[in-house]
């Protein structure tokens, strides 16, 4: 059902309120169980995940290229400026969609459903690191995300973005138990794996992994916590080169150890595709 708005400030547009102010979006999707997609690949991955869409908002000249997805969604249809100034910035990708959310399963759930091979993410805080880092998980081959209780929201506009969608296709669970989190693990059948940037520590191309392994990455500062470091069974790095290292290069950013320590995981024979 198409809705031509001309005014910016129309309160069918509420969904789309001050898309830069990302503590009131935080706080507006979370009270009204919503989130954004934003452009046509997206928005595909996400209906074809099974989210119900709310409302879609978008310019004429993009109607064609979702009619065929969009069924009889609400779509309200603006002018390039009324979509730039809701948005506060300009729109490349054609369109924005309110999606419904579906409630995350249970963190006992992914550990007793067959998963062998787990990321477990503590306390990252930057949404465009959670999407990239869903997106390498994704493509690798990684059963499963874990979230501490304060890492950020997988389904924030950004994180989706970076993500290319990647957020819909591999299965996520927050925690509620920070410090006892690893034990649940365990418990499982996991072995747990803390990656660091301390070269001591063995290579994780050399490690013996498990049948189960969940694979631990701490945050964009600091890393993993103390308590995590010595609650896992071993703590494993990537190998630095000596000559980046006596430069003063000792260590990549998240997302690209995330990648990589991704490849890692998936070495085994018996995974491989």
């Amino acid at each position: 059902m198409l809705e031509y708005v001309t005014d910016a400030d129309d309160p069918r547009l509420t969904d789309y309120t001050r898309l830069r102010d990302m503590e009131l979006r935080k706080s507006l999707e979370a009270s009204r169980g919503l989130f954004l997609a934003e452009g046509e690949k997206v928005i595909r991955r996400a209906i074809g995940a099974g989210y119900p869409i709310r409302s879609v908002l978008t310019m004429p000249r993009w109607l064609a290229s979702l009619e065929d997805v969009l069924g009889d969604a609400t779509v309200y249809v603006v002018s390039d400026e009324i979509m730039s100034g809701i948005a506060g910035f300009q729109v490349h990708r054609g369109a924005l969609a309110s999606m419904e959310r579906l409630p995350l399963p249970a963190v006992d759930t992914l550990l007793k459903g067959g998963a062998g091979r787990l990321l477990v993410l503590e306390d990252l805080v930057d949404h465009s690191n959670i999407g990239a880092i869903f997106r390498s998980a994704a493509a690798l081959g990684v059963d499963g995300v874990l979230l501490s209780p304060r890492c950020a929201d997988p389904l924030y506009r950004r994180a989706v973005k970076v993500s290319m969608g990647a957020v819909f296709s591999i299965p996520y669970a927050r925690m509620d138990d920070w410090f006892g989190g690893l034990a649940r693990l365990r418990e499982a059948g996991f072995q747990t794996l803390a990656l660091t940037p301390d070269q001591t520590a063995t290579p994780l191309d050399v490690v013996e992994l498990a049948d189960r392994v969940a694979l631990l990455l701490g945050s964009e500062g600091d890393g993993l916590s103390s308590h995590w470091l010595h609650e896992a069974d071993q703590a494993v790095c990537i190998p630095m080169s000596a000559a980046a290292m006596a430069a003063g290069v000792d260590s990549l950013n998240v997302v690209a150890a995330a990648a990589i320590a991704c490849h890692g995981l998936m070495r085994s024979a018996d995974r491989v595709g």
